[in-house]
């Protein structure tokens, strides 16, 4: 058994800590490692919201965010110890945060949780993969458009069953596939429409009785608004199914 059982946020109720191998299998870090620059986006516009709630005082909102900078540029270099332990990008970086700045790095949690934390660093991952995903098809579409022109008014075989059946311009076939990728674009951003709201104040189930302004999160992070029922967003991951059905 370790002994970093009984110091997890969850592990207060054990006598013994988790075994080593049960640890391995159940962190998190090795995928959602990738969410760290949203996670640590995410944290520097909650910790501004803060500060200007008077939670935060000046001097521990500049702790605050210089440390998650430098946080940031060795996650970038790939100097930073992931440790599997911690469980998830969440905790890796708090944890990390805390032990440069000391307290101000524990009371940047406040108003928080991990559930709408996640959920944050989850929507602006899935957020921008679907921009990506948009320019990419926007620029397959204008190959399709490049290649009917260039071809306007030669003819190819259209095929049925495998057949030769008809003939069609080979214009007319490559802009089947422009309106193809047109309505997956349209999915795409409709998509993006609907996960484009802040989660982040929802906090673990019902919201939290400290003073905030979720709209100014949502607002620095380029969100189009907040969700409107926190218990809804604690459990919310429809917008992931979507994205991937599409």
């Amino acid at each position: 058994m370790t002994e970093s059982g009984s110091k997890k946020l969850w592990g207060g109720r054990f006598a013994e800590g988790t075994a080593a191998s049960v640890e391995t299998f159940t962190a998190s870090i090795q995928y959602d490692s990738r969410l760290y620059k949203y996670d640590i986006a995410g944290s520097k516009a909650h910790a501004a919201m803060l500060a200007d709630q008077g939670i935060l005082s000046s001097s521990e909102l500049e702790a605050i965010v210089t440390g998650l900078t430098e946080i940031g540029r060795e996650i970038d270099a790939g100097s930073f110890e992931f440790k599997p332990e911690l469980e998830d990008i969440h905790m890796n970086i708090e944890k990390e945060l805390v032990d440069r700045i000391g307290p101000a790095g524990a009371k940047l949690h406040s108003a928080r949780s991990r559930n709408d934390q996640v959920a944050l660093d989850f929507k602006m991952y899935l957020r921008e993969q679907c921009s990506r995903i948009i320019e990419l098809l926007d620029g397959v579409n204008r190959a399709f458009v490049t290649l009917a022109r260039e071809y306007l008014g030669h003819i190819m075989p259209g095929y049925t069953h495998m057949q030769r059946a008809q003939p069609v311009q080979i214009a007319h076939h490559m802009l089947a596939y422009y309106e193809m990728f047109t309505r997956d674009k349209s999915r795409m951003v409709d998509c993006r429409k609907r996960m484009n709201l802040s989660p982040l104040g929802c906090a673990a189930l019902a919201g939290t009785g400290l003073p905030i302004d979720r709209e100014q999160v949502a607002e620095a992070l380029d969100f189009d608004g907040v969700t409107a029922n926190s218990m809804d967003t604690a459990g919310d991951r429809d917008f992931a199914i979507e994205f991937t059905s599409n």
